[in-house]
């Protein structure tokens, strides 16, 4: 049930509204609309930051943010993770460290929507990027909108940080490894009732006619957009950069490589809208990139969302960059000539993997997503550069039975003092990670995967089962068609000007007000 006013909301929740005069003490708050300010989600988190003991308003500013989202992420996925990481480098990996492990402040964040107990991305990035909790399935617009309705949208639309940063000077990017129209990055620049609509073949007839746009038109209108809502502003030059995939959803159907059914091949309107822009597809071009020749870049490495990192590195070939070298270039791109700026950096396909019930691909997207970030680390002066890492959502993935130290966190449970596969009381062994939900057991081997498979019901004897295998997929207590979400606290790590405010355990929509304190003025 969406509520359909915020300040009954805030009254069921017991929130007393804060001063207008704490919200507006900022110049770049001063840009967000009235009725986003006034959101009862949005003032508490304001009055939650200020009564935090570590905010210090004169703390130095961060001349940058950058904003780490690991899709799915749960605290279990960083465990086994990190333990993988370990193993992968001939050590019992109980002790290795991922990267961000290291990074000094940590917190957690309450990921739940205002409708849902367990979060939908969609609602879990909009709190991120606006401030403002909302219902499942809207993209950057309140809860007092409805999904999927076109006409609810007026007067309900929210600003993310990102636009703050354009409205303020600040160079700005996003980086996925889905199709960058998917619900996370979309949300940095994209309003929508409905995160699916990514292409116009995918919207009804009414919500086009309504004059709704899909997520891939207002990505590349996005400039001409903010500077219509905010004619006075003399700073903004749009995106500088964007990395993902998603093709089809910026080509015309007609010529039988997109989807568009308006016929526009998007790609090519960018490259006469960015004079000074270069589009590229493949590794080796982004790689080849001057990024002192142009203003602006733009790469899409696949149809829809890019490889997992597993089928990437299998084959070597020059077609996708890592998320490590995506990562590496838009920061080069966005810091050059000294220049302030916001990114977001999405690893999406650890949520993708989790869904379909293989933990081998979700741990190892995970293990990238790592590096992506220990790459960014070792380049940005975090004297100046505030970074936070964390996660949309968890999922259901478990870690359990009572392995002895150095068990392979993929293999099946051995226990202290034994050298054979625990056995459960039916008899078979079973694997230290599960699923409480999907699909469950399914034993391809070493061979792709390449189509849906109807859940399996029940235990299976795993006896002879490589479980270590690329497709094999663990057992779910509950059979469905995906895995789902889990609604547990994620965590929160951040290193850089301001980071000590993501310590203790905070809504998930605290951190849009942390990013602005250290970011804007």
């Amino acid at each position: 049930m969406a509520f359909k006013t915020t300040r009954l909301f805030s009254v069921v929740l017991g929130v007393a509204l804060i001063t207008p005069t704490l919200v507006l003490g900022s110049e770049a708050l001063k840009k967000v609309p009235k009725h986003q300010r006034q959101n009862s989600w949005f003032e508490q988190a304001r009055k939650d930051l200020h009564a935090k003991p570590q905010f210090d308003p004169k703390i130095k500013k961060a001349k940058n943010v950058i904003l780490f989202v690991g899709d799915g992420m749960s605290v279990a996925t960083v465990t086994a993770a990190r333990i993988l990481a370990g193993q992968l480098q001939d050590k019992t990996g109980e002790e290795n460290v991922l990267s961000f492990e290291r990074m000094p402040y940590t917190g957690f964040s309450k990921t739940y929507n205002v409708d849902a107990q367990t979060a939908d991305s969609a609602g879990s990035i909009t709190a991120m990027m606006t401030g403002v909790k909302t219902n499942s399935g809207l993209v950057a617009v309140d809860e007092n909108a409805l999904k999927g309705a076109c006409s609810t949208m007026k007067d309900h639309k929210l600003v993310s940080i990102l636009e703050l940063a354009e409205l303020a000077g600040k160079s700005t990017g996003i980086v996925s490894t889905t199709r960058v129209t998917h619900a996370t990055p979309a949300a940095t620049y994209a309003k929508s009732v409905d995160r699916y609509w990514e292409v116009d073949s995918l919207m009804p007839k009414d919500a086009i006619e309504a004059g709704c746009k899909d997520i891939a038109m207002q990505l590349i209108e996005f400039k001409q957009t903010l500077q219509a809502s905010y004619p006075d502003a003399k700073n903004i030059d749009g995106l500088e950069v964007v990395l993902g995939g998603g093709s089809t959803y910026f080509l015309p159907a007609n010529n039988g490589t997109g989807l568009r059914n308006d016929n526009q091949n998007l790609i090519a309107l960018w490259q006469k809208n960015n004079a000074r822009g270069i589009f590229v597809n493949t590794k080796n071009d982004l790689n080849a990139v001057n990024v002192n020749k142009y203003s602006a870049l733009f790469g899409l490495f696949n149809e829809t969302h890019m490889s997992y990192e597993i089928e990437r590195t299998r084959v070597p070939s020059p077609e996708e960059p890592s998320l490590t070298e995506m990562t590496h270039k838009a920061i080069s791109f966005l810091s050059k000539d000294d220049k302030a700026y916001f990114l977001m950096v999405e690893a999406g396909r650890i949520d993708h993997a989790h869904r379909m019930g293989n933990a081998k691909r979700a741990l190892t997207e995970t293990i990238e997503f790592s590096k992506a970030i220990k790459k960014a680390l070792e380049t940005v002066d975090l004297k100046e550069t505030l970074v936070i890492v964390t996660a949309d959502h968890g999922n259901v993935m478990t870690m359990a039975g009572h392995s002895k130290r150095g068990n392979p966190i993929l293999g099946k449970v051995i226990e202290v003092d034994r050298i054979k596969p625990s056995l459960a009381l039916d008899g078979k062994p079973y694997t230290t990670l599960s699923y409480a939900n999907g699909m469950g057991f399914f034993d391809g081997g070493s061979s792709e995967l390449t189509s849906l498979r109807m859940p399996s019901i029940g235990r299976a004897d795993l006896t002879k089962v490589d479980t270590q295998a690329l497709e094999f997929h663990q057992e779910a207590l509950v059979p469905l068609a995906l895995e789902t979400h889990s609604g547990e606290d994620v965590g929160i790590y951040a290193q850089g000007p301001n980071a000590a405010l993501v310590s203790g355990v905070n809504e998930q929509n605290l951190l849009f007000h942390i990013m602005q304190q250290a970011l804007l003025p």
